[in-house]
């Protein structure tokens, strides 16, 4: 095994086929409503990340009915994620987070995955959430993007937050007993391969659980749709970005699950995506990469508890 992978470790947890649903709900971001800005992120589409879900019009059970269904049919899926997926899901008033987190807790949920911004989540929704995980027996993973470590890129790309917010919410996620998976856009043209291995060693000093490496893509509307256009920023090639990618794993702890290689976008407004290739292709090419030069996760993951003054004295 080259890198520990999401789908053996769901395997390995629930015993069963486990497969995610995608929830829409009706919230929008600091970084948009003009709390901290009103453009979003440089990279971030109208659509924010949830451009396949249903329309957040429909309720949450309602949407858990019609897409367990249709994946628990083609897929056969047994048990089920239910994945607040699109823009920052904590950015609401706790007693609505707590109805719409209430509504998810159906039969055959064994874990509910909520994607956030690192600055949008205090004690107030995590110790309700370890009141979900506790009484409901259901795990609990809070998916922060934090795209990179590097403070002037998070500056560069609007984040709105750096990289402290960051590390207080993996830690206080961490003791309130529930899960972290970290967001990491591996290629973004700002960062170099020291930026990437220094993500990986923060993301492992903290003892996040999960990672999902992102590729940078470009979308038309968008601030870094302008500055592509404008000849201002190019991306780094696929040799690159794969280069990247398993130097990120081999720094990474071997514990961390990793959820993806790669992402996608919505092909209607992309002016960039994937070097025009298949994501699947890209995700064959990284692992047949680290095949051939005997390369895996945590290869490199030698530096936490003091290892340099380690058998020295």
């Amino acid at each position: 095994m080259y890198y520990n992978k999401f789908s053996d470790y769901l395997k390995e947890k629930y015993k069963a086929k486990v497969y995610k649903i995608p929830i829409n709900i009706p919230v929008t971001c600091p970084n948009r409503d003009g709390t901290l800005g009103t453009k979003g992120c440089l990279f971030c589409g109208e659509e924010g990340a949830g451009f396949e879900n249903l329309s957040n019009q429909l309720g949450v059970r309602e949407q858990i009915e019609i897409n367990s269904r249709y994946i628990g049919e083609k897929y056969k899926a047994e048990k089920f994620i239910i994945y607040f997926q699109n823009y920052t899901n904590t950015y609401l008033p706790v007693e609505r987070f707590k109805a719409y987190i209430s509504d998810s807790c159906m039969p055959g949920v064994a874990a509910i995955y909520i994607s956030t911004r690192p600055d949008c989540i205090n004690d107030s929704y995590l110790s309700f959430l370890q009141s979900i995980k506790n009484s409901r027996n259901i795990d609990i993973v809070i998916e922060l993007g934090l795209q990179t470590v590097n403070y002037h890129t998070l500056k560069a790309i609007y984040r709105g937050h750096l990289l402290a917010e960051f590390i207080d919410a993996a830690i206080r996620i961490k003791n309130y007993g529930l899960m972290t998976c970290a967001h990491y856009i591996v290629d973004l043209p700002m960062d170099n391969m020291d930026d990437v291995i220094e993500g990986a060693r923060i993301i492992s000093a903290l003892g996040v659980n999960q990672v999902k490496c992102h590729s940078m893509y470009i979308l038309e509307g968008t601030g870094m749709g302008d500055l592509y256009k404008k000849g201002l920023i190019k991306p780094v090639t696929l040799e690159e970005y794969i280069e990247r990618v398993i130097a990120f794993l081999e720094f990474l702890s071997p514990e961390i699950v990793i959820q993806r290689l790669i992402g996608r976008a919505p092909k209607e407004r992309s002016l960039f995506c994937n070097w025009g290739t298949s994501w699947w292709k890209i995700h064959d090419m990284i692992e047949a990469k680290m095949k051939e030069e005997n390369r895996c996760q945590g290869l490199k993951f030698n530096y936490l508890n003091g290892s340099a003054c380690q058998g020295l004295f």
